[in-house]
């Protein structure tokens, strides 16, 4: 079994220097920007599965658009089990947030699961709206229409209506389809469906250069938890 990561962050945050020390593979490092300017594989091994780590260059705000060659970087994302995003002790959540926008404007969902809607185009009759709950009979997962028989378990639609659906549809050349809704879905989750390209792939942070530049416990303790690291 061989599982490919990918380890996205912003440049000269250490990425380079993580992959040398985890796998033993030599990726060069330097005190200045995009050091790393193809793709560098390392592997390690881990209760008998094969973790390849590709160190790719880092990305940029505007990645998503091309810029720094973000297109070609994140397209290999696309083809990854699980996203490293390595970040910068001192700018933790500013990176993350640009990270996470550049990769989700390619069309990765982090940490996410496919949204639970059904859709299907037809040729005629429509837009159909049906919202649908999940009980447990005994041992054994049902989806139910009737509001009034399973009222107690319910969950309404705060965002989505026919009207919201019948819009969103209309933009994409779309006037007849059965929708399903099995939870209390966005407009975001519905284009996701419809679009019927997303990757949702898990993701782990990692804070870097902690040692080097931060010395407060309590400092890194609170970026941690603002950050939502796994450590």
């Amino acid at each position: 079994m061989v599982v490919h990561t990918f380890r996205a962050g912003f440049p000269s945050v250490g990425k380079s220097t993580l992959l040398s020390k985890l796998a033993g593979v030599y990726s060069e490092v330097a005190a200045y920007e995009f050091t790393t300017l193809t793709t560098v594989p390392g592997c390690i091994k881990y209760k008998g599965a094969k973790i390849q780590l590709l160190d790719l260059p880092g990305i940029i705000e505007g990645a998503k658009d091309g810029k720094g060659r973000g297109r070609q970087v994140i397209a290999v994302a696309r083809t990854c089990s699980l996203i490293f995003i390595v970040l910068d002790v001192l700018k933790p959540l500013q990176h993350k947030k640009l990270i996470e926008h550049e990769l989700e404007g390619f069309g990765l969902r982090l940490n996410k699961q496919p949204p639970n809607i059904v859709f299907r185009k037809k040729d005629k009759g429509g837009v159909n709206l049906q919202t649908m709950v999940s009980i447990w009979v005994g041992e054994s997962q049902r989806y139910v229409t009737s509001q009034a028989e399973f009222s107690d378990h319910w969950v309404s639609q705060s965002e989505l209506d026919l009207d919201t659906v019948k819009s969103i549809l209309s933009e994409y050349r779309i006037h007849n389809a059965d929708i399903t809704l099995r939870y209390d879905a966005t407009s975001d989750d519905l284009i996701d469906v419809i679009e019927g390209n997303r990757i949702y792939v898990p993701c782990i942070y990692l804070l870097n250069k902690i040692g080097a530049k931060v010395a407060c416990v309590g400092m890194v303790m609170k970026i941690l938890a603002n950050v939502g690291t796994r450590v």
